[in-house]
């Protein structure tokens, strides 16, 4: 009877869901609107406009209460667009799942995937805490540099898997309770904060990163290169670590200083790892290449009078792998690891953000909700734009959607105030990623937060303080770049 109570209050709640997003596209559709609001410094609101913008706030309430898999949502969207007649449905489909950043996010995954099953990247985590020794804030703080190495290269979520059975066997070897243990506590959200961190620092580090390329291409017509990326990304990275690493320490201090096992006892646990294998060897070279490619395609292009861009070496990538003879792990398994409802969320998001910029409602959007934001001083609109978006984010609930909304409006208000266009993303791409605050905003959170050593206060309690602290950190980080770069 419990089960079926269950069951009914849940249908019940998801058809609510539905009902309150129909009302809400329905008042954006119908609520009066003075000429002087619905014109803003030479941005118009007309009726397809408003249907986009209603849509896409049906899509928003769907998103937050999660009646249906996010990526449905995303079709349903897709849907509704073609029948508002907002646009055509092979438009729509075209400009979506036709952006070659969808076969780079594929690439990407396939890379995750491989060193994954390889085994490169235990083995790369392994060494590292053998370095730490038994100290637990040097091992916490080891998580917390590992985790952003492996994240910059192979996705966060596929980083926060690997780091996730290591802690748990430290911990489970050291007789640390889950919820009980301050240690368990901190390791475990390290776990998370660490590839959440590296996300920021490369294209291939996060989702909203690739989507957030995609958009600046198709919209302001301006290519970022993976080196570009990692100019502002990287400085950001090394910055986050040691805050993170103090804040939680602050608020979850182990409970011991040393663990039981000795830095002799770490030392061998990599010692007793099997020699690399070929596939890790085949692995690295393959890995080295697309890395090469990434981040020297720009220069290479100009010598071969051919645009490289970041997409064709995650697909050379992908290709190289399944060449004979290169690694024994099949497609099948590959695919497997790789997220295809990750890759349909990027693919709709696509979609339904260049609708609404299509019809003119991003600018006018842009101009009603940022507008004051234009004149302020450069250091103060870097971090409004920083913190509107960290706050939006806890909203929104996923970092691919709320990049989805949020980035064709910011290249919109750049370009109609005359504004580097990169001055005005980049300080948006960067935050996109950096979900300290709640479990459900990434799956890597919710990977460490599956373990049970820590609640969902746990995090958040953390979380506040960590995102006021970045918040400081990558208005500085990237105003100073800025400036030496030009942008600013």
């Amino acid at each position: 009877m419990k089960c079926k109570r269950v069951e009914v209050r849940t249908l019940r709640s998801r058809y609510i869901s539905f009902l309150a997003a129909i009302a809400v596209y329905l008042f954006i559709l119908y609520i009066p609107l003075s000429d002087s609001v619905l014109k803003i410094d030479g941005a118009a609101l007309d009726m397809a406009g408003r249907r986009s913008l209603g849509i896409l706030a049906f899509c928003l309430v769907l998103w937050v209460r999660e009646p249906v898999p996010f990526h449905v949502t995303g079709f349903i969207g897709i849907l509704f667009m073609c029948f508002a007649r907002v646009d055509t449905f092979a438009n729509l489909i075209r400009q979506g799942f036709g952006n070659d950043t969808i076969v780079f996010f594929i690439g990407v995954l396939t890379l995750s995937s491989v060193v994954t099953r390889t085994g490169i990247g235990k083995r790369i985590s392994v060494y590292i805490l053998s370095k730490t020794g038994n100290s637990t804030s040097r091992i916490l703080l080891g998580f917390l540099i590992v985790g952003p190495l492996l994240s910059m290269w192979m996705t966060a979520m596929a980083a926060a898997a690997i780091l996730m059975p290591l802690a748990v066997t430290i911990l489970q070897e050291e007789k640390m309770e889950p919820m009980k243990s301050n240690f368990g506590k901190a390791l475990m959200i390290a776990c998370a904060w660490g590839p959440l961190i590296g996300g920021i620092g490369t294209p291939a580090g996060a989702g909203p990163n690739p989507l957030a390329i995609g958009f600046i291409s198709d919209i302001a017509g301006i290519d970022i290169s993976f080196t570009q990326w990692m100019i502002y990304g990287i400085p950001s990275v090394v910055l986050l670590i040691i805050p993170s690493w103090i804040v939680l320490l602050l608020f979850f201090r182990p409970e011991k200083k040393y663990l039981n096992k000795s830095k002799e006892d770490m030392e061998n646990d990599f010692r007793k790892l099997p020699p690399i294998s070929r596939d890790e060897r085949h692995t690295i070279i393959i890995f080295l290449i697309t890395a090469f490619l990434w981040l020297a395609s720009g220069w290479l292009g100009g010598i071969l009078g051919i645009k490289i861009g970041t997409s064709a070496p995650a697909v050379l990538c992908l290709c190289l792998f399944h060449l004979p003879g290169m690694i024994s792990i099949s497609w099948k398994e590959i695919q497997k690891e790789i997220s295809w409802d990750g890759i349909l969320l990027i693919a709709c998001g696509i979609s339904l953000g260049l609708a609404v910029y299509n019809t003119g409602a991003a600018e006018w959007l842009a101009l009603l909700l940022l507008k004051g934001i234009v004149h302020m001083p450069v250091l103060a609109r870097i971090f409004m734009i920083i913190f509107i978006i960290s706050i939006l984010k806890v909203g929104l609930s996923s970092n691919t959607v709320t990049a989805s909304i949020i980035i064709p409006i910011m290249i919109v208000l750049a370009s109609t105030y005359k504004l580097p266009v990169l001055g005005i993303v980049i300080p948006a791409c960067l935050t996109l990623s950096l979900a300290f605050i709640l479990v459900t905003s990434t799956p890597t959170n919710v990977i460490s937060y599956s373990s049970g050593y820590f609640s969902i206060g746990d995090m958040a309690r953390a979380g506040v303080i960590m995102t006021m602290v970045s918040c400081l950190i990558l208005t500085f980080s990237i105003y100073f770049i800025g400036m030496l770069t030009g942008i600013y």
